[in-house]
C-alpha cells in the first residue's frame, strides 16, 4: 500500500529536520548521489570517514537473470539512480570502483505475507523487493532515507565506524517483519557463499556469520545483531542441498523453512532469517548491526562499544559532525553547483581507505591469522593503480594523521604475505592481484619525502626492494634482464614497463633522500626503461618480444583486451612517462610536436570498435579518456612543453564537459575517490603529475577560492581573481604578494602557507610560465 503525499510530507519533515535546520556545516554541500548513475559507481548510503561500515541500498542483483554483464558493471556498488527498486540494505560496499564485491548482510524490512526471495525488478511483489521513488528518497553524510512503497515503510540508516543502524517505520501496519538474507551480495560470481550460519541468542538479539568467494576468495565477516523490541516470532530459511544445511532439521527437505520455535541456529550455504514483531504501527523499529572481520564476539564488542544506546538521532548527529569536521578541512568559495561537486568529491576522497580493525585492536590479515594492531590503526581497500595519482597526494593534506597507519597497514600486508609483495590491489585481507605495477612504493615515497614517517622506515625499504625484485610478479626478472617486459611473456607488457619505470623513479628518489647513493642510482637508471619501449619508427609506444623486434599487428588506437596496454590504447599510454616528461618531449620531436602529438590525442576520434573490450574506457574526448585512470595526467603536460595555456584550455574543456553536480556527473568510475580528488586539484588549478617529485603542474583554477587548512594552524589559499565562464586563461600568479613565474608549484610551497593568486582573462598569456627554467622537473634533474 502506498502512503499518501500528506503522510509522506510529515514523515519526511520529521526524519529531515537534523539535515534542513541551521545546518551551516559543509556537509550541506554534499550530495550522496552525485556518481550514482552512469558509471560512477558510488553509493548514497551512511558511511562515517574511512569507515568499515558502508550501509546502503541495493537496488538489484543482475545475477538473478534480468541483466546482461554491462548491467552487471553498473551496479558496482550496489545501487544505480536508474533502478527503481530495493532488494534491502547491505553493510559493506566499494565507492567508484570497476570491479563488484562486499553487499555483507542484506536487510530487508517488509509487512504482509513473508516473502523469502527477492523477487525481480519488473515483478517486485513476487519477491521482498519493493519500490521506491526519487522524490522520497534523502540523504545527508552519514545518513540515508528512503520509502518503501510497497510496505508503507520509512526506512533510514545511519552508522558508526564498526556498526550500522536501522530505523524502520510502518506507518500502517500493525506487524512487522524483517528479512536477513546471508545469500544476498553484490557481484557477478556464481556460488558465491561458502558457507554461513546464524544463531538467534535471546529475544533481542542474532549472531551470524559468513565466508564468500568473490573477487576475493573466502572472506569472512562477522554479525552481531540487536533489536530494540522482542522478536515475537522467527523463521529460519534455508535453502541448501548440504544435508548438514539445518542444526536442528532432519537433513532432508531441499528448501527448509523452520517455525519451531525451540530452534536456535541453522548453517549452510543459503541461509535466510525472517523475525516478526507486533505493535509496530507508530513505534520505530530499531536495529544495530556490528561487523567483524574476526570473531562473533569482537563484533559484539564493537556494537557495544560505539552504539550502547537506542538513540538513532544522536548516532546520525555524530556521523554528520565527523563529517563536518574532516570537510571542514577545505574552505571553498563559488556558486552552488561548484561547492556541490566540489564537497562531494571531498566526501568521496575521506572513505578509503578505510578502517578494518575492531575496537580491541585485533584485526585478520592478509595470511589469514588474527592479529593485534600495535600502535597503528589497520587500514584495508588499496586501489593503488588508481589511487596512487592523486588521492593519496591529497590525503597528505587533508588527513595526514591517518597517512602512517595506512603505510603500516601496507607494511604488515608485506609481512603478512607468502610472497612477500606490498599490496597490488587488495581489500578485506585478500591481494586480489589486479592491475599493474608496484604503486605502494610511490605512496610511501611521496609521504616519506613530505615528512610523514611514522612508520618503520627500515620495514619499508626491505618491503620496497623485496617488492621490486620479486621474481614471482608479473615479469620482473625478464624486466631487469631486458629493460622491458616482453610481448611474448606476458599481456600488456608496454603498460606494465612503463609503469615500473615510473616506480622506480620513485624508489630513487626515496633513496636518494635516505642517503642511499648507491641504490638510488640503480633506481634512477631503471626508470629510463621506457625508452626500450618506445619505437622511434613509429613515434609510440609499442610491444616487442624478447628477442627485440616490435609488435608487427601495431595499431596506436586499438584497446585490446590482453594485449600489449591495460585499459588503454598507445595513444594514451605513450604519454605515461610522469617522472621524464622531458625526456619524452625529446623522443617525439620537440615542444612543437609534443604538443602536435597532444592536440592529436584530444582531437582525434576514437571508434568504439578499437575500445569495445574495455568498459573502463570512457568518457573521451577524442582519444582522452577521462574516466580511465592513464589519461589523468595527460592535459598537464602542456606545461612541460611550454604551453600552460593550452593546459588551461583542456581542462576547462574536461570541467564543462565531464563532470557536474548532477547523479551522472562523473565520466567514469569514481576508483575509490580517485576521479574526486582529481577534480580537487584541478578545482584549485594544480595537479600532482608524478607523485613524489613534490611538484604540481599549474592548470587553470576552475572555483573563484579554496582553503587548504594545514598541519600547525596553516592555510594555503587559491584565489581567482576575474574568473568566470569567458576568462579561463592564467594573466599572472602570485604567491605571497610577489611575481611567480613557474607553471608549477612545490609541495614547500603549498605547505609554508599563503596564498596563490591568480589573474585570469579571457585571452591567453603565452608567455607566462613559457621558458624551460619555468618548467617542472624532469629525471633528468635527479641524475
Amino acid at each position: 500500500m502506498q502512503r499518501s503525499v500528506w503522510a509522506f510530507a510529515i514523515a519526511v519533515t520529521a526524519t529531515s529536520a537534523l539535515a534542513n535546520s541551521k545546518d551551516t556545516s559543509n556537509t550541506q554541500w554534499v550530495d550522496t548521489f552525485i556518481g550514482t548513475g552512469g558509471d560512477g559507481h558510488t553509493f548514497p548510503g551512511a558511511v562515517v570517514p574511512f569507515g568499515m561500515v558502508q550501509l546502503s541500498p541495493d537496488t538489484d542483483n543482475p545475477m538473478r537473470g534480468e541483466s546482461q554483464q554491462s548491467e552487471i558493471y553498473k551496479r558496482c556498488a550496489g545501487y544505480h539512480y536508474d533502478d527503481h527498486t530495493i532488494t534491502g540494505f547491505s553493510h559493506t560496499h566499494f565507492s567508484g570502483t570497476g570491479h563488484s564485491d562486499l553487499g555483507d548482510l542484506l536487510v530487508m524490512p517488509m509487512t504482509g505475507d513473508i516473502k523469502t526471495s527477492a523477487g525481480t525488478a519488473s515483478h517486485p511483489e513476487q519477491g521482498y523487493r519493493s519500490r521506491f521513488s526519487h522524490d522520497k528518497e534523502w540523504s545527508e553524510p552519514g545518513y540515508y532515507g528512503v520509502e518503501l512503497l510497497d510496505y508503507d515503510v520509512t526506512a533510514e540508516v545511519t552508522a558508526t565506524t564498526r556498526v550500522g543502524m536501522h530505523k524502520y517505520t510502518f506507518n500502517s501496519a500493525d506487524k512487522g517483519h524483517v528479512m536477513f538474507d546471508l545469500t544476498a551480495a553484490i557481484y557477478n560470481f556464481k556460488n558465491k557463499v561458502i558457507w554461513s550460519d546464524l544463531r538467534k541468542v535471546d529475544d533481542h538479539t542474532l549472531v551470524a556469520y559468513r565466508a564468500t568467494n568473490g573477487w576475493a576468495r573466502n572472506r569472512q565477516m562477522y554479525f552481531a545483531i540487536e533489536f530494540s523490541k522482542p522478536i515475537s516470532e522467527y523463521k529460519f530459511i534455508n535453502e541448501d542441498n548440504n544435508r548438514y544445511r539445518c542444526m536442528g532439521c532432519l537433513g532432508k527437505e531441499k528448501h527448509s523453512t523452520i517455525e519451531n520455535q525451540a530452534v536456535k541456529q541453522t548453517a549452510g550455504k543459503a541461509v535466510k532469517f525472517v523475525a516478526s514483531f507486533n505493535d509496530v504501527k507508530g513505534e520505530p523499529l530499531y536495529i544495530k548491526v556490528g561487523l567483524s572481520a574476526v570473531s562473533r564476539s569482537n563484533a559484539l564488542e564493537n556494537l557495544k562499544a560505539e552504539i550502547p544506546d537506542w538513540d538513532f538521532d544522536k548516532t546520525r548527529q555524530a556521523a554528520k559532525a565527523q563529517w563536518a569536521e574532516h570537510l571542514e578541512k577545505v574552505d571553498v568559495g563559488g556558486t552552488k553547483a561548484q561547492k556541490r561537486q566540489f564537497y562531494t568529491a571531498l566526501y568521496h576522497t575521506l572513505q578509503a581507505p578505510s578502517i578494518y580493525q575492531d575496537v580491541n585492536g585485533q584485526y585478520r590479515g592478509v595470511d589469514g591469522e588474527i592479529h593485534e594492531g600495535k600502535g597503528f590503526e589497520h587500514y584495508t581497500l588499496f586501489s593503488l593503480w588508481d589511487t596512487y595519482r592523486a588521492l593519496h597526494p591529497l590525503l597528505t593534506y587533508i588527513a595526514p594523521e591517518r597517512v602512517s597507519g595506512m603505510i603500516q597497514s601496507m607494511l604488515v600486508h608485506y609481512q603478512q604475505s607468502y610472497e612477500k609483495m606490498l599490496p597490488i590491489w587488495s581489500f578485506h585481507a585478500h591481494e586480489t592481484w589486479t592491475m599493474i605495477g608496484y604503486h605502494a612504493v610511490s605512496v610511501i615515497a611521496d609521504a616519506y619525502l613530505k615528512g610523514i614517517r611514522d612508520f618503520d622506515t627500515d620495514l619499508a625499504v626491505e618491503a620496497i626492494l623485496s617488492t621490486a625484485n620479486n621474481p614471482v610478479y608479473d615479469a620482473i626478472p625478464e624486466y631487469k634482464k631486458f629493460g622491458y617486459v616482453p610481448m611474448d611473456v606476458l599481456p600488456e607488457s608496454v603498460s606494465i614497463t612503463l609503469e615500473y619505470a615510473y616506480n622506480d623513479y620513485a624508489i630513487a628518489r626515496l633513496f636518494e633522500s635516505m642517503g642511499k647513493t648507491e641504490l638510488s642510482k640503480e633506481y634512477f637508471a631503471r626508470a629510463m626503461s621506457y625508452k626500450n619501449v618506445f619505437n622511434q619508427e613509429t613515434g609510440y609506444m609499442r610491444g616487442r618480444d624478447s628477442a627485440g623486434k616490435w609488435n608487427p599487428d601495431f595499431n596506436p588506437f586499438e584497446a585490446k583486451y590482453m594485449g600489449p596496454f591495460t585499459e588503454g590504447n598507445s595513444k594514451q599510454y605513450s604519454f605515461y612517462v610522469p617522472q621524464d616528461v622531458a625526456g619524452l618531449i625529446d623522443l617525439m620531436g620537440g615542444d612543437e610536436k609534443f604538443e602536435q602529438r597532444l592536440d592529436a590525442l584530444f582531437d582525434t576520434h576514437l571508434s568504439d570498435e578499437m575500445i569495445k573490450e574495455h568498459e573502463d574506457i570512457a568518457g573521451l574526448i577524442g582519444n582522452y579518456a577521462h574516466g580511465n585512470e592513464p589519461s589523468h595526467h595527460i592535459a598537464y603536460l602542456y606545461n612541460y612543453a611550454g604551453k600552460p595555456w593550452r593546459t588551461q584550455e583542456r581542462i576547462r574543456q574536461i570541467m564543462d564537459t565531464l563532470s557536474s553536480d548532477k547523479p551522472d556527473g562523473l565520466a567514469g568510475n569514481d576508483d575509490v575517490g580517485q576521479m574526486s580528488a582529481w577534480y580537487i586539484f584541478s578545482a584549485m588549478g594544480f595537479y600532482p603529475v608524478s607523485p613524489g617529485d613534490l611538484s604540481y603542474a599549474i592548470g587553470a583554477p576552475q572555483v573563484e577560492k579554496v582553503t587548504l587548512k594545514l598541519a600547525g594552524n596553516k592555510s594555503f589559499t587559491t584565489f581567482a581573481k576575474g574568473l568566470s565562464e569567458q576568462n579561463k586563461y592564467i594573466q599572472s600568479v602570485t604567491l605571497n604578494g610577489k611575481a611567480f613565474t613557474r607553471n608549477y608549484l612545490t609541495h614547500s610551497d603549498i605547505v609554508a602557507g599563503g596564498e596563490l593568486r591568480y589573474v585570469m582573462g579571457n585571452k591567453p598569456n603565452k608567455q607566462w610560465g613559457k621558458n624551460i627554467t619555468a618548467r617542472p622537473p624532469a629525471l633528468s634533474e635527479y641524475q
